[in-house]
């Protein structure tokens, strides 16, 4: 599709914007797709037709000639669709994987569903309602959860979809390539307003968006409000950086593999984290009691979010090596 084609199109729900990277690989996929369905609807159709035509009953006396196949006849139809279907499970594996794995150098946004809004928050502290800022040309990394009820972030212009959990994060990536504004929809149904759970996407010229995130939360970034939520809370007062604590330190852990009291072992990653602050007896650190108190109901989705950023933000910090 062309470029005067696509301004054709424009608007038409069936044909939105491409204006991510994945958008051009999705649309190749989903027309490769119709053609193959649309070529053996008609050829199966028109092969149906002229049969019955040409092998019409022409007097009620008539019998038909018996037929037993041919092995040539029956390859061909096993042989061909076996290749077709494997060339599409292949195209679609690697488009599927693509969309799967975002780049190392992504820009994180968390993501918040609550009926029926969505919340977004940048880790430079700045935060939105139902419009997202972000700059083109760069990976941006969505992790979401929700509030309420499974709801689901869907950009047609970027050819990205995908549910938001209450309990645990999920994520998506895109690549904006071009300014402007496209819709942002909840495409799974989670109550009497869902028709009206949409937003926008505002994608900016990098110096636009630096403008635009210098104008930010005058609190500070998301891991510095969690560093205050982290002391306010008392946590450190058993998560030590001196390893004397009655806690893992946490300094150096984010991304690295901790080993539990039954021996499994686990990525600590954001939804370890959040799972530790609400339930943090489900999954226990082998050297640790199960002593810490459960915050379910004492923090928000946000202070959470909060509290995952400003572990991440300890990422850095080299872990306390103790005798």
């Amino acid at each position: 599709m062309d470029e005067a084609d696509a301004d054709m199109w424009k608007g038409t729900p069936l044909f939105p914007d491409s204006a991510s990277t994945m958008a051009g690989r999705v649309d190749a996929l989903y027309f490769f797709l119709i053609v193959v369905s649309a070529f053996f609807s008609v050829l199966i159709a028109g092969l149906i037709v002229f049969y019955a035509v040409k092998y019409r009953r022409r007097s009620p006396d008539s019998v038909g000639a018996s037929f037993h196949g041919g092995m040539a006849l029956e390859l061909t139809w096993t042989v061909i669709p076996f290749f077709i279907t494997i060339v599409i499970f292949v195209w679609g594996a690697s488009v599927f994987f693509a969309m799967s794995r975002p780049p190392d150098e992504t820009l994180n946004i968390y993501v918040v569903g609550k009926q029926w809004m969505w919340k977004f928050q940048h880790l430079d502290g700045q935060r939105e309602i139902n419009e997202l800022h972000v700059p083109v040309g760069r990976p941006v990394k969505l992790i979401m959860t929700s509030e309420d009820v499974i709801h689901d972030v869907f950009v047609p212009a970027f050819r990205v979809k995908a549910d938001v959990l209450p309990g645990r994060y999920t994520n998506i990536w895109f690549q904006p390539t071009k300014p402007g504004r496209y819709h942002l929809f909840c495409a799974e149904y989670c109550g009497t307003r869902h028709s009206g759970m949409v937003g926008e996407v505002v994608v900016m010229d990098p110096s636009e968006y630096q403008t635009w995130l210098s104008g930010g939360a005058p609190e500070g970034s998301l891991a510095s409000a969690g560093a205050r939520l982290f002391q306010d809370l008392a946590c450190n007062t058993c998560h030590r950086p001196d390893a004397q604590g009655r806690g893992p330190v946490l300094e150096g852990l984010f991304g690295k593999t901790a080993t539990l009291q039954s021996g499994e072992t686990i990525t600590v990653d954001e939804a370890y984290v959040r799972e530790s602050i609400l339930n943090p007896s489900a999954r226990v650190t082998a050297g640790f009691q199960p002593i810490m108190p459960t915050f379910q109901g004492l923090v928000t989705e946000e202070q959470l979010l909060e509290l995952v950023e400003y572990v991440k933000s300890l990422q850095s910090l080299p872990p306390v090596q103790t005798r």
